[in-house]
């Protein structure tokens, strides 16, 4: 009756995305999980859409994307059938931000894009700065690059603006993997984000952005032919984790760190063998 949501319920759930950070998958999903739980058994709306709404975010990072999309399609019928205008949008934010996240880039920008503008109306400036990285995504997936720096741009200011800085070094890393697809990439420039991204991520502990940076960082060394140094960053940010193998980023490292670990030869030959080359995405 005073805050509007279960207590539980928002402790769970701020919970979930703050372990997530920190860089502990498994005890996020677990979270999002028993706030969701709790939240249908006392059958109070405003708590499920908070369970709805905060889990998203652990259950997407994590890679649990079908998961992800049934949460956020539960939360946008809800908030309709409540008329909650907030949850409306915040429903299309994350739904723009699983798409980006999917390599779905023309879905990403429409309900991204529409999911500002809801929000825009309700003066909530929650989320913002995250979900601009994910629009610069979809526009540079696009081939949209002036429409990305545009973006990404906006959610630098957004970040200063806001003091949102949560997701500051995920926003500087996208700003990193823009400029080398840039159709003139500047492999020093895109090298100063990503140090900027991995110096806010170790200040706020945040292993999960460290890993995913050091992973951008590892791909730009490894195609300079700094193999040695690449693996260097990568292997012990890796290393510290204990769980969330199966997620994601944690699979993307080993996989990185196995290809840096081979011979620079035998790579060689298997892209000589008629390997298909796939393009970075951010």
């Amino acid at each position: 009756m005073r805050f509007g949501q279960d207590s539980r319920v928002v402790i769970l759930s701020r919970r979930s995305a703050a372990l997530w950070l920190l860089g502990y998958p498994d005890a996020a999903i677990a979270d999002a999980e028993h706030a969701l739980t709790h939240a249908r058994e006392i059958g109070h709306a405003a708590s499920l859409m908070y369970a709805l709404s905060l889990g998203l975010f652990a259950r997407y990072e994590c890679g649990n994307y079908a998961n992800a999309t049934a949460a956020a399609d539960e939360l946008g019928v809800l908030a309709e059938k409540k008329d909650a205008l907030y949850w409306k949008a915040t429903s299309l934010v994350h739904q723009g931000c699983i798409c980006s996240l999917k390599s779905q880039p023309s879905d990403a920008v429409r309900m991204l894009t529409d999911g500002f503008a809801a929000q825009k109306l309700t003066g909530a400036t929650l989320w913002v700065p995250f979900a601009l990285s994910h629009l610069a995504r979809a526009y540079t997936e696009l081939g949209k690059i002036e429409d990305a720096w545009r973006t990404i741009r906006e959610a630098i200011t957004t970040v200063e603006r806001t003091k949102e800085r949560w997701c500051e070094a995920e926003v500087y890393r996208t700003a990193g993997e823009i400029m080398l697809l840039s159709p003139d990439p500047d492999a020093a420039t895109a090298e100063a984000y990503f140090e900027r991204a991995l110096m806010i991520a170790r200040k706020q502990q945040a292993k999960s952005w460290e890993l995913r940076t050091a992973m951008s960082m590892a791909r730009l060394w490894r195609d300079q032919g700094k193999r040695d140094e690449a693996r260097d960053l990568l292997a012990p940010v890796y290393g510290w984790f204990t769980e969330g193998f199966d997620t994601r980023d944690p699979k993307e490292a080993k996989a990185l760190l196995g290809a840096l670990r081979s011979s620079p030869m035998s790579i060689t030959r298997k892209s000589q063998d008629g390997a298909q080359m796939k393009p970075r995405s951010p």
